[in-house]
């Protein structure tokens, strides 16, 4: 599995009726190092501009790695590095996913996802590498100044939230249990 987060940009084949596109096989996925295998298809709407939904993941021995796709509207999608031990630590990626550019993002185990809709009623749809588990769940706060996402929020705009993301812990506050490969943060286009 790569611990590399991966913009992947899937072709698309069109004419005159529309295009087609093959977003997910696993033997292509496989020679990128994300040759995961994928056991539950979550899919969410967000209804409202400046929806935030993280920064989340799963903690072992339920963590998950994440195929990322927004399949109406747009997102401004992220993941953070929270590996104990990476000179990365703390540090993040993002990547604008929508409808029209097709774009998906991997995001391998030991990093927190999350992302704002940018566009009004977005749909999320995302594989996962295990099922979801209660008391793994976890996520640091998306604020956290110490990691510093720069959310697209303009003018002053406060996100929507979810009452468990308000409260989410800082990333100082944080015991990560998620080891260090070997591998810095790292965003790769295929």
């Amino acid at each position: 599995m790569s611990s590399k987060v991966l913009l992947i940009k899937p072709k698309r084949f069109g004419d005159d009726r529309g295009w087609f596109s093959e977003v997910y096989n696993k033997d292509k996925f496989s020679d990128f190092g994300a040759g995961d295998e994928f056991v539950q298809d979550n899919h969410s709407l967000s209804v409202p501009v400046a929806t935030l939904r993280g920064l989340h993941f799963q903690t072992p021995p339920h963590a998950q790695a994440k195929l990322v796709r927004c399949i109406r509207g747009r997102i401004f999608d992220v993941a953070v590095d929270v590996r104990r031990g990476s000179p990365t630590y703390g540090e993040w990626v993002g990547a604008e996913l929508s409808a029209e550019n097709g774009h998906q993002l991997y995001i391998p185990v030991g990093f927190a996802h999350g992302f704002i809709t940018l566009e009004p009623s977005s749909e999320v749809t995302y594989k996962v590498t295990d099922f979801y588990a209660p008391a793994n769940d976890g996520g640091i706060r998306w604020n956290d100044p110490q990691v510093n996402v720069a959310w697209p929020l303009s003018g002053g705009v406060q996100p929507l939230l979810s009452p468990k993301d308000e409260v989410q812990p800082l990333l100082a506050d944080f015991d990560s249990p998620f080891e260090y490969d070997g591998t810095p943060l790292t965003l790769v286009e295929i």
